[in-house]
């Protein structure tokens, strides 16, 4: 108690003697660390960021708990745990240092992502989507088409062609047309855009589908588990249309129940958006509906 009380006296006379080139200092290095932080959010670096700071909280509440086995493991462990940061942060690492080389690189810093555009996953954008897949399930075209919701899916779009192209019914159906060269892989939806086409979805674990269930299928469940994504698949055999959501799979689904499993996407899109928009902006355009 008394290492608290004297850190809290420290901290007063700390705070007692900051100057403005303090405050600009802080205020600098929290736009820095704010936007660092939103370039992790857009990759699975944020989970396992998530996790480090769960460790380092563990190992505080350790300290002040006087655990000192603990704290003599934590000590043998941390060569390794700072290699180890090194390897799982590899790629996060690489693309950062490669983004300094750009030249539009301070320009990118204070952007935000790109993808999605402002009209988000509309209505117009379900339809499009649905009319598609029942096109695809008529002509028995195998397609895989993953829809970002919450979970970004920076680290999928990559593998693939960037595309950033409007959605539209003719442009997917284009897309896994047999014997062209966007076919294979998965198509990502962000938003109003398809942000990329041929994507690989990674295989996570053992997927419990029985076997006559192909890679397509597989694959939209592993990405499912892990991220909130919504993934649709067509069956190349049967024509049939699956979503994969949460780990789990709806099969053989009508065009209605497509389309009320979409909804949900469109009304999590419409909160994000009412989420993001500053209150001021939101009363002006209230306002203008009502005029």
């Amino acid at each position: 108690m008394s290492s608290v009380i004297e850190f809290l006296k420290n901290l007063k006379d700390t705070a007692l003697s900051i100057g403005i080139n303090d405050i600009i200092e802080i205020l600098v290095m929290a736009v820095i660390i704010y936007k660092l932080l939103e370039l992790m959010k857009n990759t699975r670096t944020w989970f396992i960021l998530r996790g480090l700071v769960a460790i380092a909280l563990f190992f505080l509440i350790a300290d002040l708990l006087n655990l000192n086995t603990l704290l003599y493991l934590a000590r043998a462990a941390m060569d390794i745990l700072l290699l180890a940061v090194v390897v799982v942060f590899q790629p996060e690492l690489r693309r950062g240092i490669e983004r300094i080389g750009k030249r539009n690189v301070l320009m990118n810093f204070f952007r935000g992502r790109t993808y999605g555009g402002a009209e988000g996953f509309s209505e117009r954008v379900r339809d499009e989507v649905v009319t598609a897949c029942l096109e695809l399930s008529r002509t028995r075209t195998g397609a895989l088409i993953v829809i970002e919701r919450v979970d970004p899916l920076t680290d999928y779009i990559t593998t693939g062609i960037a595309l950033d192209s409007e959605v539209s019914n003719q442009l997917l159906v284009n897309i896994f047309e047999k014997n062209t060269p966007l076919h294979d892989g998965a198509a990502i939806i962000t938003g109003n855009k398809i942000a990329a086409a041929t994507c690989y979805l990674p295989m996570a674990g053992t997927v419990d589908l029985d076997k006559t269930y192909g890679t397509r299928h597989r694959a939209a469940v592993s990405t499912s588990r892990l991220t909130d994504s919504l993934t649709i698949v067509v069956s190349e055999e049967t024509g049939h249309i699956s979503i994969a959501l949460g780990g789990k799979l709806s099969e053989n689904l009508s065009e209605k129940k497509l389309r009320l499993m979409l909804d949900d996407v469109v009304e999590e899109h419409k909160a994000l958006r009412r989420r993001k928009t500053l209150p001021w902006k939101r009363r002006q355009k209230d306002e203008r509906k009502d005029s």
